[in-house]
């Protein structure tokens, strides 16, 4: 039997349910507007990783849809987007939620705190 996800945020980490490539997306727009190749390059740069464009354009939909971002006018053929509030209040819980598990994680492990 699979083990029920157990979330004490009061529904506030609505990240966990978005996926990581959301994540990655609102975490590269916190420091300013970006259309998708941006993104795309910011993300490998951070991350490591090269989202594709299905990938990439699937979770901006979501995001969007959640009202985590929002699609700015048009640059030429580029689309840019922003973090919204509510976006901003998702990434803060969310990384939130990653520093405790990863602190319990490296004391069980013998690595001490963060």
């Amino acid at each position: 039997m699979a083990a029920r996800e157990r979330d004490d945020s009061g529904g506030q980490d609505v990240l966990r349910r978005a996926g990581d490539a959301s994540v990655l997306i609102l975490t590269s727009l916190a420091d300013g507007s970006k259309h998708g190749y941006a993104l795309i390059q910011d993300i490998k740069g951070f991350a490591g990783l090269q989202l594709g464009p299905g990938t990439l354009y699937g979770a901006l939909d979501r995001l969007e849809r959640m009202g985590l971002i929002e699609a700015l006018p048009a640059e030429d053929r580029r689309q840019p987007y922003r973090i919204t509030a509510a976006g901003v209040v998702a990434l803060r819980a969310h990384l939130d939620s990653i520093e405790r598990v990863t602190s319990v994680g490296r004391l069980r492990l013998g690595l001490g705190g963060i």
